[in-house]
């Protein structure tokens, strides 16, 4: 592990620092890729070394916000997305800027945010990410016809698979159940399982609760004291029978 596996982008923002720091902070950041999914206490450690060593790097300040976005710290994720965004001047990250208002219970000032001038410079992937959170947030509010309208996009019946694929015919799927529409809900769960090959969404489990297919663990459960038990009544046998051959 070098540094250069970063994306060229990343190690272009890193060219304001010295060669040594430079290589440290990418080496950083690698390592919070790395572990983000196994091991996130040890992703925040390495994003905050990173963030101490370039704090003024935006792809440093998102990388840390990144991280605390996936454990749920939801303040610290806003703030560190704010930074990012004001240091490099992109608005890519608005969707989740969007999500983490709405987490922080902050529904009209994420729909506000999501509405803003700033949400007509995103590309269309940030843009069907934006839409997918704000689906969300109206079926939050129950207001399932704007949650379905703000996923109804032309890129919903695309057959060729993107990044977002499965995951906005999942929100259109649940906008579908919020109408009443079951059987709709169950063609974009079935679609939406079809196009999920990393597994990022539970479409597949809900579309078998939808077709009434429910598993039961039939294994026997033995609790600790049952099996505690089980042991004192085997050590008092073992006693009695001791007992009596002594007499």
């Amino acid at each position: 592990m070098t540094g250069k596996e970063l994306e060229r982008s990343v190690r272009e923002q890193l060219r304001t620092l010295s060669a040594d720091n430079a290589t440290g902070v990418a080496q950083h950041l690698v390592m919070v890729a790395r572990l983000l999914d196994e091991n996130p206490t040890a992703a925040l450690a390495h994003a905050e070394t990173a963030a101490r060593r370039a704090g003024r790097v935006p792809a440093v300040r998102e990388a840390l916000g990144i991280v605390a976005y996936r454990e749920g710290d939801w303040a610290r994720a806003l703030g560190e997305f704010r930074t990012a965004r004001r240091l490099s001047g992109s608005e890519h990250l608005l969707p989740l800027m969007v999500d983490c208002e709405r987490a922080l219970g902050r529904p009209d000032r994420a729909l506000e945010l999501a509405a803003s001038p700033s949400a007509r410079a995103l590309g269309l992937d940030e843009s069907i990410e934006l839409a997918i959170v704000v689906s969300g947030i109206r079926r939050d509010a129950g207001q399932a016809q704007a949650a379905a309208a703000a996923v109804d996009l032309p890129q919903l019946r695309m057959r060729a698979r993107r990044p977002w694929s499965a995951r906005l015919r999942y929100a259109f799927a649940e906008t579908q159940l919020a109408l009443g529409d079951l059987a709709a809900a169950r063609l974009w769960f079935a679609r939406a399982a079809d196009a999920d090959l990393d597994l990022e969404t539970d479409a597949a489990e809900r579309l078998e609760e939808l077709d009434g297919v429910y598993y039961t663990d039939l294994a026997p459960e033995t609790s600790p004291v049952s099996e505690g038990h089980h042991q004192a009544e085997t050590a008092d046998e073992g006693s009695e029978r001791d007992a009596e051959t002594d007499r």
